[in-house]
């Protein structure tokens, strides 16, 4: 039997480590409910509720969801009352109209005594390591310093990759070679399975890959989830440990891609992305990668929404691109390969009409 004694340390315990959790969690006040400020406290409450305390100021724009209303600390008429009552450390703005909205009196004030003031795009995406693209403005693209990258980094950065290719093409020779034989003991059709892709500038490249596969008899679609039939005993193994994308030093070897950056689409589907998804042709201005920061952060895409998210990551990268971040995104990589993680599974989204979308008889191409 539990002494009472003991109970009641027990209860002491959980206690000090909930208080001291609240002391020590950073208190944020989102001032907006707006879709972006949605987006903020979503990523809050599934990913970081243990690192943060949130606070929501209604701004009177739009009907809250239950996840805003529990945060709910009053309307935008009261800020600097509900600045005092809460006192956080960093206020965020994340208005859908903010013209002639904006307390600008109270939150100079809340800066004065400390409190960081930081706009909604900007916070987002340091919280979650993708671009809030939805959000975005050209202007802000257009005037943010980091998307100016120098001739020398950029051809660096290829060099780079040339280098690293070839050395892993030679040192991966042997295991290519197993792979290709096992491919072919283990069902009919070609080793390599080759799909046009668009890389630098939005011209096409034959990608290379492992076959994983069994031919397709007729029209399929290109989302790995409709395809989980065709996928053989060999490729099972290849696609959990990426082996299946070996071939594709030859196109970095090539000067086709480099051995990070946003993965090339497939041709077939490139007038359908541009057309459905923000600053989608600003991926054509780097080349494509063996791997990159969506692949880490993500995975496979099954959908157009989570096509979308992945751009989120991508525009991200390319923002920052700088060769930390490209030997950090390999590690990663390495980590991936080495766990054997599976693709990302997520939900199925209700279908769209994929009607203005190609479809191949081909191997699946949404990596």
């Amino acid at each position: 039997m539990i002494s009472a004694a003991a109970v009641a340390g027990l209860f002491v315990m959980l206690s000090a480590v909930v208080i001291c959790r609240s002391a020590f969690a950073t208190r944020v006040l989102i001032v907006g409910t707006s879709p972006l400020a949605r987006q903020i406290v979503s990523e809050i409450t599934r990913h970081h509720a243990r690192r943060f305390q949130i606070a929501v100021v209604d701004d009177g724009c739009a009907g809250l969801d239950p996840a805003c209303v529990k945060l709910l600390a009053g309307p935008l008429t009261r800020l600097a009352s509900i600045v005092e009552a809460f006192r956080p450390e960093r206020i965020v703005i994340a208005l859908a109209d903010r013209r002639g909205r904006l307390p600008m009196v109270d939150l100079l004030r809340a800066r004065v005594e400390g409190v960081v003031v930081e706009e909604g795009v900007e916070y987002y995406e340091r919280l979650t390591g993708k671009l809030a693209i939805e959000a975005l403005t050209p202007s802000s693209l257009i005037a943010s310093r980091d998307f100016r990258k120098s001739h020398l980094d950029l051809a660096f950065g290829h060099a780079l990759s040339l280098v690293v290719s070839a050395a892993a093409l030679v040192a991966l020779a042997p295991l290519m070679a197993l792979i290709a034989l096992a491919i072919k003991i283990d069902s009919p059709g070609p080793v390599f399975f080759v799909h046009d892709r668009i890389g630098l500038r939005a011209r096409r490249l034959r990608l290379l890959k492992f076959r994983t596969m069994r031919p397709a008899t007729g029209p399929t679609s290109e989302w790995e989830r409709d395809n989980g039939d065709r996928i053989t005993r060999v490729g099972k193994w290849l696609r959990r440990f990426r082996l299946d994308e070996l071939p594709q030093l030859i196109n970095v070897v090539r000067g086709e891609m480099n051995l990070v950056g946003p993965r090339p689409h497939p041709a077939s589907n490139f007038a359908l992305f541009a057309a459905q998804i923000p600053y989608y042709s600003l991926r054509s201005v780097v080349r494509p990668g063996l791997t990159g920061w969506a692949q880490v952060r993500q995975g496979y895409a099954n959908g157009l929404e989570e096509e979308t998210e992945k751009m989120r990551y991508d525009l991200y990268y390319i923002k920052h691109m700088s060769a930390w971040l490209d030997l950090w995104i390999v590690f990663q990589t390495v980590w991936v390969v080495l766990r054997g993680r599976e693709s990302k599974k997520a939900a199925e989204p209700p279908k769209p009409d994929w009607s203005a979308s190609p479809l191949s008889a081909g191997e699946i191409a949404t990596s």
